[in-house]
């Protein structure tokens, strides 16, 4: 692990980040309370999880110091992060928003409990991503995006491919730069079909 390597960490939690906040600028006015609080705080909580795994990365090249609290935190974090997202999302998606005065049914909706066993946060991560981009893909469509429909398909792909990758230890440092260049090309797409969706809004207002 190198500090050069570290630093490209931090590129795509700035895509994913970006992406978010154009996302959520767009679809608020759409969406119910409850359904905008799950999409806000999964994709607060995602990208906060990025960022301390990308810093505990530097600290520990940077020969300052292994914070592992910081790198322990990351995979649960994030799996519940993009669970909330995903049922925020999928709620614009296949249901309808509740008008202005009407009972938020979502408004109550409780975070996951934290477990310690991994496969419970593998099952979150996968089902997260897949009801946050395909449920994104599906609002692309009706609103005529279909390129962005794809790219947010696209974007899933890379991303549970990010996670098996990083699921392995790799010694090769070609094989590091190849985990690293997978999650940049996810969340990229993730950026640019999240900007495509918001422009299509932003003519139709």
């Amino acid at each position: 692990m190198t500090i050069p390597m570290t630093l490209v960490d931090y590129i795509p939690v700035a895509f994913f980040l970006i992406g978010s906040i154009v996302l959520q600028r767009a679809l608020y006015a759409e969406m119910s309370k409850g359904a905008f609080a799950l999409f806000a705080a999964g994709t607060i909580t995602v990208f906060v999880a990025g960022l301390f795994k990308a810093t505990w990365k530097l600290l520990y090249a940077a020969g300052i110091c292994d914070f592992q609290a910081l790198n322990q935190c990351f995979f649960p974090m994030q799996a519940t992060g993009f669970l909330l997202a995903g049922l925020g999302v999928i709620a614009l998606a296949f249901f309808r928003q509740k008008a202005a005065g009407e009972q938020d049914m979502l408004a109550g909706a409780a975070a996951p409990a934290v477990f310690k066993g991994t496969m419970v946060f593998v099952a979150f991560m996968v089902a997260g991503v897949a009801l946050l981009d395909f449920s994104l893909a599906k609002i692309a469509r009706k609103r005529g995006v279909a390129l962005a429909a794809t790219l947010f398909i696209a974007s899933f792909v890379f991303t549970l491919g990010m996670g098996y990758l990083s699921s392995k230890d790799f010694a090769s440092p070609a094989m590091n730069w190849i985990a690293e260049g997978v999650n940049v090309c996810g969340q990229g797409l993730y950026l640019v079909a999240s900007v495509m969706l918001a422009r299509k809004g932003a003519a139709k207002a």
